[in-house]
This record gives C-alpha cells, sequence and structure tokens, in this order.
C-alpha cells in the first residue's frame, strides 16, 4: 500500500479577490494503509462548483474553510480499488466527497453506490448529483412553480439553472434563462427548451428581460446576483418566490460592503409592498428527507427525455485550478468535472 502514491490539490494560499493558480499547489503523498473497516477510493471524475470558492476564505459560512495546506474539497466519482469494509466490495461505483485528490481512505460514511449502467458516471456529480438536487429542492421547496406561470434563472446553460428551467417546464411554467454568449443562448433555447433566452451582457438587458417576460417574473431563481439581480428585481410580481442558491458574481469581493449607494431600505419596501418570498438555502438541508424523492424522479425525467444536460469534462487533476478559475468567470460550457480515471 505504501508504494501507492497520491496526486492532490491543496489550498497554498487565501485568495484575495480573484484566485490565482498560485493559491493552489500540486502535491504527491503516500497513501496510508487501510485499517479495519476502511476502503481505498481512486478518483474517477471530481466535481468543481461555485461553492468552493467560499471554502478558500475566513468568511463564517455554514462550513468550515480549507486549512492551508489542506486538500481542497469537492464532490467526486469514485472506484473502490481495496476494502477492508465488510459493505463494500473492490470495483464498487460511488459518490463520495473525497476532494481534489486522486486517492482517498473512506471508512464509508456519507458514501452512495451508483449504478454504472444507469447513466454516465459523470451525471453523479451534475444533473443527477448536487447540482440537479439544489435545483429540485429549490424549486420544490421555495419556488413551487405553478402552471402558466414565469420562472426566470440566470446562469441558465450551467449545472444548476439548466435544470431548474426544465423543471419549470415539467411543472407547466414558462422558463426563461439568462445566460451570455451565442453558443449558450443557443444550447438553453434549442437543447433545453427554455421558452426564451436573455444575454446579460446586451447593453439592453433590463429591456429584453421584460420583452421575455411580458407578465412578470413569478419565480427568480437566484444563482447570480449582481447586475443580473438589478434588471429582475423591477419585474417580480405581487407574491413572487426567488430561491437565493449563489451569488456568483460576488464571490470574489468577500465579505465586506461594495462602495455604492445603500439600496437595502429601497429592497425592502418592495419585498413588503409586494408580498416577495426570497429565501436563501443551502441544499444539505433537504437531502436527508427529499434525496430519494429527486433520485426517483431525476432519473425518470432522464428516461424520458424531460431532463438533459451539458458537461464540459477537463482532463487531468493538475488542470483544476485554472479551471476551477475559469468557472469563477463563466468560462465554462455546462457541468465542469475534471477526469483522473477510468470506470
Amino acid at each position: 500500500m505504501s508504494k501507492i502514491r497520491n496526486q492532490r490539490v491543496v489550498l497554498a494560499a487565501r485568495p484575495e479577490g480573484r484566485p490565482v493558480p498560485s493559491d493552489f499547489r500540486l502535491e504527491e503523498v503516500s497513501v496510508p494503509a487501510l485499517g479495519a473497516g476502511e476502503m481505498l477510493l481512486e478518483t474517477i471524475f471530481l466535481s468543481l462548483d461555485p461553492y468552493m470558492r467560499g471554502r478558500m476564505g475566513l468568511v463564517k459560512s455554514y462550513a468550515q474553510p480549507v486549512e492551508i495546506g489542506g486538500v481542497m474539497v469537492g464532490g467526486t466519482v469514485a472506484k473502490v480499488v481495496q476494502s477492508r469494509h465488510p459493505d463494500w466490495a473492490e470495483g464498487d461505483i460511488v459518490v463520495a466527497y473525497s476532494g481534489w485528490q486522486r486517492f482517498a481512505v473512506s471508512d464509508g460514511s456519507g458514501l452512495r453506490r451508483i449504478d454504472p449502467g444507469a447513466a454516465s458516471l459523470s451525471s453523479a456529480l451534475g444533473a443527477l448529483g448536487m447540482p440537479g438536487f439544489t435545483a429540485y429542492a429549490g424549486m420544490r421547496n421555495i419556488g413551487k412553480p405553478k402552471p402558466g406561470e414565469t420562472v426566470v434563472v440566470a446562469a441558465a446553460s450551467g449545472a444548476v439553472g439548466s435544470v431548474v428551467g426544465q423543471i419549470a417546464r415539467i411543472h407547466g411554467a414558462r422558463a426563461v434563462g439568462i445566460t451570455t454568449g451565442a453558443h449558450k443562448l443557443d444550447f438553453v433555447r434549442d437543447d433545453l427548451g427554455f421558452d426564451a433566452v436573455v444575454d446579460h451582457k446586451a447593453p439592453d438587458f433590463a429591456a429584453k428581460l421584460a420583452e421575455a417576460c411580458p407578465d412578470g417574473i413569478d419565480v427568480y431563481f437566484e444563482n447570480v446576483g449582481g447586475a443580473v439581480w438589478d434588471g429582475v428585481f423591477p419585474l417580480l410580481n405581487p407574491f413572487a418566490r426567488v430561491p437565493v442558491c449563489g451569488l456568483i458574481a460576488q464571490y470574489n469581493h468577500g465579505a465586506e460592503p461594495q462602495p455604492g449607494l445603500d439600496r437595502l431600505p429601497v429592497t425592502m419596501r418592495e419585498i413588503l409592498s409586494r408580498s416577495l418570498t426570497i429565501r436563501g438555502f443551502v441544499m444539505t438541508e433537504f437531502w436527508d428527507s427529499q434525496r430519494d424523492d429527486f433520485l426517483r424522479d431525476a432519473t425518470q425525467w432522464v428516461a424520458d427525455g424531460r431532463l438533459r444536460w451539458r458537461e464540459d469534462i477537463v482532463q487531468g487533476l493538475a488542470r483544476a485550478p485554472d479551471a476551477f478559475i475559469g468557472l469563477l468567470d463563466g468560462q465554462n460550457f455546462g457541468k465542469l468535472v475534471v477526469q483522473l480515471g477510468e470506470g
């Protein structure tokens, strides 16, 4: 066992603003011997997600930050290559949270066995994994779309946003996607079946969004914040619901207030006068109670063609830092994963 070498990416420094490659370090270390009840996992796919930026800082959040020198966190699809655990056999394929590394020792806690024949392995990190469940939970518990309503989602070509819009359509609502770039706009409209798409970098973005939502907005699934929110907020109908899942436009700014006009009093007045529901959530609060429902429903939607997705696959762990930095700038097209091995 000691002859096996583990390649891993650790946090080398806490970023100041936008992360840079020197904030990460690629290391090679020995793999420890397995104890009783443990198994060795070899990563096949690693998920890269915006929440990881929060783990790199010391801002108080719902999860502990990564320590300097610690392995970067992340969801993985992995194969059991050695096992001293009675419930797990060599060759089993699992969803784990083993982070940015080739090998990891596990005692089985938090693992979920997946069927390699049900769908692509990497989909367990996307439409059939954490991002898909985030969309499902936010829409089921907060968005609650109804037939004929208008649902708007930013980052509509991404792992969460793409599922949000398709869930809206499954429930009989109109889906309006916000993204940028002709290839992403075409994909959201033509491949995913959204009713309308709007380019958030267009100079007349607010007017185009209003044109796409002639009856206003009943559900806005917030992934981005920033200028997109400024265009959405005036269009929210009375009793509109806003699940707040992410604020990627602000992740590199830290927790300090940004200079500019204080719009909180006006925002609060509008929340009151229009009876708006704006609720932040982290998918873990619904995971235990609704995971089985999600897997049942999403698997059926995949089978009957109502749930589709796109992946952006990067080869090799060494490319993970640059790919992650690009993710925060919107350079990926679809669910971003790093492939380390074969299933």
